[in-house]
């Protein structure tokens, strides 16, 4: 199999699954201030990411390669960016943003769990589930919006974080 992305990304999608449920489970036995700041954590790196995703979509390459012609840090490995678009937005969008998803949920389980164990537990983990989903899908949809409007912005900024560490 000569470079197959969807196995690729189903055997990532598994391992980064694995490694936040298990952090999910070892979180659950923390403080309740723990648990809802890394919830809130998992949900805004999943916004991130989905903008991230978005951004190299609409990004205009001749903006990078203009930056790439000026020697700017970073403007060729944004540029490489753009040229897998396909593959870093099913990345950051489907790999990363959906296992957010999927963990934030699980904490937000683990959490009302917590909270209310003997106390209605149906009716919280509907109320708390429903607002991360709303907070979820509307700072992904906020987010979307930036990107769109950001994208040569925020995709060269991508590219010297990725410069500066080598990757």
């Amino acid at each position: 199999m000569k470079n197959n992305w969807t196995l690729k990304v189903f055997f990532l999608t598994f391992v980064l699954a694995v490694i936040f449920s298990l952090a999910a489970n070892f979180l659950g036995k923390f403080n309740n201030i723990i648990l809802i700041i890394c919830t809130i954590s998992i949900l805004l790196i999943g916004i991130i990411f989905d903008i991230i995703g978005v951004s190299v979509l609409s990004c205009d390459v001749k903006a990078l390669h203009s930056r790439a012609s000026q020697k700017l840090k970073g403007a060729k490995t944004a540029i490489k960016l753009t040229q897998n678009a396909s593959t870093v937005s099913s990345f950051c969008n489907d790999v990363v943003g959906d296992v957010c998803g999927i963990v934030s949920g699980s904490l937000i389980t683990v959490l009302v769990l917590n909270l209310f164990i003997n106390n209605n537990l149906s009716f919280w983990n509907v109320i708390f589930s429903s607002v991360l989903s709303s907070l979820t899908v509307g700072g992904k949809a906020i987010g979307k919006k930036i990107a769109i409007k950001n994208a040569d912005k925020i995709i060269y900024l991508v590219g010297r974080i990725l410069a500066f560490f080598n990757i």
